[in-house]
């Protein structure tokens, strides 16, 4: 296969990944928070257990006006949305579905990338705080920039401490040197990446700069219309971002439970949608948590535990070089 093919082979499939399965999550939550909180109405449009009900959503967003701020920074308004986007779909092309040529860009230092943009996110939530001209939003902004550089450091070093125990940066590299027992070694490091990881995309009970109660809607306050559902749609990206990692790092990856059944990249998918569905039901089921508690919970718990990860990793290979 000529080798621009393949680029373009390989770039549109990362492309459908990246516009498809946010849906899916989309949707999945829609029924699963319908579910647990014993809400009818997301059960009926479209007939049988509400399978329209994401269109009917999509839809609405496209027939709401789009609203402009007369006081705002107009182009960096507009920017903000595509701004959030686009580093998600960055981590996308790094991230592997299944061995060999199941990822969009296998580079060795993978890991390395997709922490860096995934970091990115936080200067589109900066320029939506700042350019929409609402105390509201900037204060949303505000609290999203404490809460990401908080969170960033337990986040790359739980991270650090996979990439230390399997000797490489490279995302396949990592899941192939992946071993059963490392769901015990490396347990520490993944109950920190988790949690910060939904610090990272503040989803609940992260979600300090949205708080509906006293920021309105934060940094998204302004927003309508299409620019809004960019926004939702790097928020459910970001959910794929963090369950993909999470399988890729602590899960295994493609690899399944059973030795003799080799699913490939179906098992990078279950448990994918598998960590997702925790994400959600977290969502549902504990409350937002207070600032004081959130940076609390960072500083003194987190951090700590990934430099104690960090270490007792250390150690381990050395005993074992």
């Amino acid at each position: 296969m000529p080798a621009a093919l393949e680029v373009v082979l390989r770039v549109a499939a990362v492309m459908a990944a990246f516009l498809v399965v946010p849906l899916v999550v989309g949707q999945m939550e829609h029924k699963v928070m319908a579910h647990m909180q014993g809400r009818l109405g997301p059960m009926y449009a479209g007939g049988f257990h509400g399978w329209a009900q994401l269109i009917a959503d999509g839809i609405k967003f496209v027939q709401k006006e789009e609203v402009v701020p007369r006081a705002a920074d107009r182009p960096v308004f507009r920017l903000a949305p595509i701004v959030a986007l686009v580093p998600y779909l960055v981590a996308l092309l790094v991230i592997p579905l299944g061995p060999g040529d199941l990822v969009g860009e296998p580079l060795d230092i993978g890991l390395f990338m997709v922490l860096a943009v995934v970091g990115v996110g936080i200067v589109a939530v900066m320029m939506a705080g700042w350019a929409s001209a609402n105390k509201y939003s900037l204060l949303g902004a505000l609290r999203a920039a404490a809460q990401l550089l908080g969170y960033e450091l337990p986040f790359v070093l739980a991270a650090a401490s996979v990439a230390m125990a399997a000797g490489t940066l490279s995302l396949p590299g990592i899941v192939e040197a992946w071993r059963p027992w490392w769901l015990l070694w490396q347990l520490p490091a993944l109950v920190v990446f988790f949690i910060a990881g939904l610090a990272e995309i503040r989803r609940p009970p992260f979600d300090m700069p949205v708080a509906d109660s006293e920021l309105v809607f934060g940094y998204m306050t302004e927003y309508t219309g299409l620019r809004f559902a960019f926004f939702l749609l790097a928020e459910y990206v970001g959910i794929v971002v963090i369950s993909a990692l999470t399988t890729v790092l602590f899960l295994g990856g493609w690899k399944g439970p059973f030795a003799d059944v080799e699913l490939g990249w179906l098992w990078t998918l279950i448990k994918v949608f598998a960590v997702s569905f925790v994400i959600i039901w977290l969502r549902v089921a504990y409350p937002r948590l207070r600032a004081d508690q959130l940076q609390r919970l960072c500083w003194l718990v987190l951090v700590p535990l990934a430099l104690g990860q960090l270490a007792l990793t250390a150690v381990v290979r050395l005993a074992i070089a």
